[in-house]
């Protein structure tokens, strides 16, 4: 099933140091290069390239990148999110989804985040209050 696959990849990026536009294993990622990274190791492949972009990027430009790239390559969850499903969230209503995270319980996610590794948080208020999306990884 493709959900352990990739809670079974996402996991062995814990403690990969934080990068912008990184995307490496052990070498760097940020949130949308860890979801890269896995990706592209279950898959064997990239499902498309972001291109360059800055930390500030949503704010700047206030188009939902994330969500819609989201939408191209998987599918909407309808429901409670599940263990493999990405997660996108949104810091501030009024902004556009901005930080990608994959679900490996029904209560912790693994993300990267500036200033630390990737690693597993709880899926406490704070951050269940900001999903903007979740979606499932497609079977192949």
């Amino acid at each position: 099933m493709i959900a352990e696959r990739i809670v079974e990849e996402a996991l062995s990026w814990v403690g990969t140091p934080y990068r912008h536009q990184g995307s490496r294993k052990h070498v760097g990622c940020d949130c949308l290069g860890l979801v890269r990274g896995v990706w592209r190791e279950v898959y064997g492949r990239d499902a498309e390239q972001p291109g360059p972009y800055a930390p500030d990027w949503a704010e700047a430009g206030g188009i939902e990148t994330m969500l819609e790239a989201a939408m191209r390559h998987c599918i909407t969850r309808t429901g409670q999110p599940q263990a493999g499903d990405l997660i996108l969230f949104r810091w501030r209503p009024n902004l556009p989804a901005k930080h990608a995270g994959i679900l490996v319980s029904s209560d912790k996610f693994i993300h990267a985040y500036q200033g630390h590794a990737v690693t597993v948080s709880s899926l406490v208020p704070q951050w269940r209050q900001r999903i903007a999306g979740a979606f499932q990884f497609p079977e192949s």
